[in-house]
């Protein structure tokens, strides 16, 4: 009896653990088995929206969770989760979609003006931006928690529903403060029913733009710094024309530039979104115009400072990076204010071309590791302090040889060569001033080739050096590199802050003097920007 009672409690506290482990199986592999379903639900849903924003007038964006009160422009309902137009700021739930983009059209980015001959407003009713006051009664629009208030997609006006009735001049939309740099729907259809395309056309045409129009594009590039290209696309969207704005992940400098064409010559201003690099290519395909001919309809170019280093941008008073601090609005008005000054750059090889080297491969194999300006640079500080105790590129005097103007150069016991034509470099450091007595780190060369006519000439001898020029590195096998003077550009100087050309150049800021563009291609001889 004893025995078969200990069974019996054995058989019972079994089937317990069984219990037990039974449910604590379920309960962990059911959320798994949710969260897989979910995850392939939501990634088919996503695949099939893709295909479907491709195919839309409408600039959509599907977002699981909007960042304030949303209200859905069809069916009037609050709204977590569904998409939204960057162009027009058109919101819309899953179930309503389809019918928000047949029924409610997005920006045109080329239009007749109207029977009188000015532009019509474009109005978008709800979801107006926080913040946003009346025209009319100049009292706080979007308060009431429902789909409220007007909003015009060009002038950014906004109206009560119970003012609309009360607006002055209610059928004509005068592009609002940024009135100078959008491109009119018009004024492209204008052109677009040229018969002769000639720039003289495009002046007569600039005149109904109203005076002292100067259009900016928009270039980015989405993979520079933090990331923060692809949200400042749409932000430039919602307020110039759509046409503007460019991701040069899907189209090249030299084709969004063609644009420029088709304006008055001498007017354009080019916004690139980018680091050095992004710069340096721009500068490129707008020296390419020159090769074809376009001299007249160079732009003038100025940069949101989205790269890590940004030392062109800090040169020219634009900052040394940028996190969203300031709205687009501000980005514009800077444009608006900006004075003309020449362009720089720099060239180097040694331990700072190698660190942007590793930099670069790394961020070409896990680019989603690179989500952050302070990432990168933690980075580059790592690259930097390995740099520091291997010391790979000691000895630089006995594998390269420098020339100046055809002089032979006696190096000393060095780990670099930099060559500026720009007071920044590597990430911000001003090479020429708050140093003590050393102008320049004790193991490198540096040449600023504004002060000195000379034509610095590099030969490597033998085996891979890592080399750079605007952030762009790469590893460069013998070779003989010549800097030469290449053509010129016009560039944007955001005079609030000085630059280092100011303490004994001051003239700089007023002339515009002749500047490099050309950069190395490896591999081989090789031309660089100086």
């Amino acid at each position: 009896m004893y025995k078969e009672g200990e069974e019996a409690q054995d058989d019972c506290g079994s089937r317990e653990e069984w219990t037990l482990l039974f449910w604590t199986s379920l309960a962990v592999v059911v959320p798994v088995i949710i969260t897989l379903w979910c995850s392939a639900q939501r990634s088919k849903r996503k695949t099939h929206m893709k295909d479907f924003f491709r195919k839309s007038k409408h600039g959509w964006h599907y977002t699981d969770l909007f960042n304030k009160p949303t209200y859905c422009c069809v069916c009037s309902q609050h709204i977590l989760q569904g998409a939204f137009c960057d162009c027009c700021g058109v919101c819309a739930d899953e179930q309503c979609l389809r019918r928000a983009d047949r029924s409610l059209s997005c920006k045109e980015i080329m239009a007749p003006s109207s029977r009188y001959g000015a532009m019509e407003h474009r109005w978008v009713r709800g979801n107006v931006p926080l913040a946003s006051y009346c025209a009319v009664c100049k009292q706080q629009c979007g308060t009431q928690p429902k789909l409220c208030d007007f909003r015009c997609v060009w002038c950014q006006t906004t109206v009560h529903d119970d003012c609309m009735d009360s607006l002055q001049d209610a059928d004509q939309c005068d592009l609002g403060e940024f009135h100078s740099l959008i491109i009119p729907p018009y004024y492209l259809y204008c052109v677009n029913k040229l018969r002769r395309r000639h720039p003289d056309e495009y002046s007569k045409l600039a005149s109904s733009c109203g005076s002292g129009w100067t259009p900016v594009l928009v270039l980015a590039n989405t993979r520079s710094g933090n990331n923060m290209g692809e949200a400042l696309l749409g932000e430039f969207r919602t307020v110039l024309n759509p046409v503007q704005v460019f991701d040069l992940s899907e189209l090249n400098p030299s084709k969004a530039l063609q644009l420029c064409t088709l304006l008055p010559p001498g007017s354009v201003r080019v916004l690139v979104c980018g680091g050095d690099g992004t710069v340096g290519w721009v500068l490129d395909a707008i020296d390419t115009m020159k090769l074809k001919g376009q001299d007249q309809f160079m732009p003038r170019v100025t940069i949101l400072p989205l790269g890590t280093g940004n030392d062109l941008s800090n040169t020219l008073g634009w900052g040394a990076g940028y996190a969203g601090e300031i709205p687009v609005e501000q980005v514009l008005r800077n444009i608006l204010d900006a004075e003309v000054l020449s362009m720089n750059n720099y060239f180097s090889v040694g331990p700072d071309a190698l660190m942007a080297l590793n930099f670069h491969t790394h961020r070409e194999k896990t680019p989603s590791f690179f989500s952050s300006r302070i990432i990168n640079k933690a980075v580059y500080f790592l690259y930097g302090t390995k740099d520091c105790l291997v010391q790979e590129c000691k000895d630089l005097d006995k594998r390269i040889e420098l020339e100046l103007d055809g002089e032979r150069v006696e190096l000393p016991s060095l780990e670099g060569i930099i060559v500026c034509n720009i007071g920044y470099w590597g990430g911000g450091c001003r090479l020429w001033e708050g140093m003590g007595d050393e102008p320049c780190p004790p193991t490198r060369v540096c040449i600023k080739c504004p002060r000195l006519p000379w034509q610095p000439s590099l030969v490597l001898k033998s085996s891979k050096m890592p080399m750079q020029v605007d952030g762009e590195p790469w590893a460069q096998g013998p070779c003989t590199i010549t800097i030469t003077h290449k053509t010129q550009a016009l560039m944007l100087y955001h005079s609030a802050e000085q630059t280092d050309d100011d303490d004994d150049e001051s003239s700089a800021s007023e002339t515009e003097s002749p500047t490099p563009q050309d950069s190395p291609r490896p591999p081989g001889p090789t031309s660089a920007r100086a």
